[in-house]
């Protein structure tokens, strides 16, 4: 049993891109998707599907790749279920000087840092990607 799976679908999709793997498959769950659909919006993802049926679903993620290298470089985990972190909206970080995001789960659902500033909220921060 995963005590953590946001932390092993962000572990497949390192591993994925350390070995230069195009497509992986991940269990599904709707945090997951989210997740995924929003890496996808800020074109670190090229595609993901929701594959089978109810009890097993599945997510195929393909990576991005350009000029055969991947668009992901660094994928961090930030708030653990021993600790979590929470920010406030004039406390949102910016990576690379805005060239990385953070994913934010919050009152609206998981979003992008750039997406809570926009709505002016805050929440837990749950990964960064750059």
């Amino acid at each position: 049993m995963m005590s953590d799976p946001i932390a092993d679908l962000l572990t497949r999709i390192r591993n994925a891109v350390a070995v230069n793997k195009k497509t992986i498959l991940v269990p599904h769950s709707k945090i997951k998707e989210a997740i995924v659909k929003i890496l996808k919006q800020e074109n670190y993802l090229a595609d993901y599907q929701v594959k089978g049926k109810s009890p097993q679903k599945e997510l195929e993620i393909t990576i991005r790749y350009f000029q055969r290298n991947p668009v992901i470089t660094n994928l961090t985990r930030i708030s653990k279920p021993g600790v979590r972190l929470y920010t406030d909206v004039k406390d949102i970080p910016r990576l690379m000087r805005g060239r990385g995001i953070i994913i934010l789960s919050s009152s609206q659902g998981i979003i992008s840092g750039r997406q809570a500033l926009k709505n002016n909220i805050g929440g837990e921060i749950i990964c960064k990607v750059n």
